[in-house]
């Protein structure tokens, strides 16, 4: 019995405690806000905000300055909109179609009929905001691709 013991303990052991070791991860960064934030908002980012987030702006954005700091570092810093003629230089990526609305505050929310640069508001779109790569995406039918850069560039 003894004997059996020890090659179960001799045999297990050494796989228990593999089974316990975790992998490393690389940790997050931390998010980096340039001093621009500090500013306060214009009056086309508290459209664009109240656009999306409707009666629930002031609860969830302007009262929340962690959120209100984060817009503000996607508005200014993160989001840009580019126009590139030159077919060698265009990447294939989703189209602006296939990202669905962000409607979890306003249920009327519409896409736009008409891509402006000037008054995008890419707080309306589901993009991927918090991935730690960037992210491009084409407007259908235009030479114009969004690129949202990552947080933790």
């Amino acid at each position: 019995m003894k004997k059996l013991l020890t090659i179960l303990v001799v045999i297990l052991l050494p796989m228990i405690m593999l089974g316990q070791q975790t992998k490393q991860k690389n940790p997050l960064p931390l998010a980096k806000y340039d001093d621009n934030v500090k500013l306060p908002l214009t009056a086309q980012e508290r459209a664009q905000i109240i656009e999306v987030y409707g009666d629930s702006a002031d609860k969830y954005v302007f009262n929340n300055p962690h959120m209100l700091k984060s817009i503000k570092q996607l508005l200014r810093n993160r989001v840009v909109i580019k126009q590139i003629a030159n077919e060698d230089s265009k990447k294939p990526c989703p189209k602006l179609s296939e990202i669905t609305l962000f409607n979890s505050f306003v249920t009327d929310l519409e896409r736009d009929k008409i891509f402006n640069p000037k008054t995008f508001n890419p707080l309306k779109y589901n993009f991927e905001f918090h991935s730690r790569a960037a992210a491009i995406y084409q407007v259908d039918g235009t030479n114009y691709y969004i690129i949202i850069k990552s947080q933790y560039q």
